[in-house]
């Protein structure tokens, strides 16, 4: 049994979460017994498998060095012009994003250890709520960030086939872990595709295209249809149930004057009834272009950062102006090992990930 749990010095989001079993490290015999009731759990992580979709692309050093392409395989489909990859398909007419700034976010698999510190540093900056533990079981939670982990499997598609499984039957047995897994942790926000499916069904332009690769919201105008909600192919959006500040059930720093003191003047506090999701800190970009313009100075690759980006420990996190051929950013998205999340369904996404290399020598 792990000890040290149990906090009870951690302020209102923390204390009375978890049990401390260290208290009975001292004792010569412990006795257990069965109590009535049930203890409820609050988990959001509802996927298990990526269910033979390419969501996290993996390759080992070896191969890497051989090929720095592998593992980042890309799907062709059959078109009238032969066998294209899914960005050479598309029905929209393409956003003029080669003049000016195009914000991009690199996410590098290998150096993410799931900390979460992207993840607290977002909510710190954004003023996002803490809805508690009730809220989180009813999948109500408020992260405009969220980090997925997946496990490896022992079963593989060559054993499926075999053991003559079935492709159903196949996923359902991935369901259970290696004796020895292997995991991934994959960051997940707001993609800010250009071809935002979420744009396409909001009746009152609530969300609305950039001309710098943004998807952005106008908040005063959402009118809570949540049908962006439903044709987010990531799941990244949130809707606000309640009217979290002022409000005595959700114990929160905006509920007293104190508390309020902490929250970001730059980031506007979301009421009851509207979707929220990742901005990609469209309140520092705002800040460095406005200081660029009265000092006269263009903006500099380093000084264009997202929260996250800024608070990640690893690295993980990049952000810049990819139009910028000197940024990191735009060397990473020509790297060979970048890849779009769900690239068949050519959302034209401007977060993208770095395969993950495992070294396994």
């Amino acid at each position: 049994m792990a000890i040290g749990y149990g906090r009870t010095k951690a302020g209102k989001a923390g204390d009375g979460i978890g049990f401390n079993a260290y208290p009975f490290t001292g004792k010569k015999s412990i006795s257990i017994k069965k109590v009535e009731g049930e203890y409820e759990f609050a988990s959001i992580q509802l996927h298990h498998t990526m269910m033979g979709r390419d969501i996290v692309k993996e390759t080992t050093l070896s191969d890497y060095i051989k090929d720095p392409s592998s593992g980042n395989h890309r799907e062709t489909y059959a078109t009238y012009k032969g066998k294209l990859t899914a960005d050479k398909v598309t029905l929209y007419e393409a956003h003029d994003l080669e003049i000016g700034h195009f914000w991009n976010l690199s996410i590098d698999l290998t150096s993410c250890i799931g900390c979460g510190e992207c993840v607290i540093s977002c909510q710190a900056e954004n003023n996002i709520p803490v809805v508690g533990k009730e809220e989180m079981r009813k999948s109500r939670d408020m992260h405009w960030m969220r980090i997925d982990r997946y496990f490896s499997s022992d079963m593989t598609e060559e054993l499926s086939a075999k053991e003559k499984i079935s492709m159903i039957d196949m996923f359902s047995e991935m369901e259970e872990p290696s004796e020895n897994p292997e995991v991934v942790f994959q960051p997940i926000m707001c993609m800010h595709c250009n071809h935002a499916p979420c744009e396409t069904v909001c009746p009152v332009a609530a969300t609305t295209h950039s001309n710098e690769g943004l998807n952005q919201m106008t908040y005063n105008r959402c009118v809570g249809t949540r049908y962006c909600a439903n044709n987010c192919p990531y799941k990244v959006r949130r809707f606000n149930w309640f009217q979290y500040s002022d409000n005595d059930k959700f114990d929160f720093n905006m509920n007293d004057d104190y508390g309020k003191m902490v929250l970001n003047p730059d980031v506007v506090v979301r009421s009851r009834g509207v979707i929220e999701k990742c901005s990609m800190c469209i309140q520092k970009i705002q800040e460095l272009k406005l200081n660029a313009k009265k000092s006269g100075q263009p903006i500099k690759d380093k000084d264009a950062q997202t929260v996250c980006a800024s608070s990640c420990s690893t690295n993980a996190i990049v952000f810049g102006d990819s139009n910028n051929k000197d940024s990191e950013v735009w060397r990473l998205r020509n790297d060979e090992r970048a890849y779009d999340l769900l690239d068949h369904l050519n959302v034209r996404p401007s977060v993208f990930y770095q395969t993950k290399i495992r070294n396994k020598a």
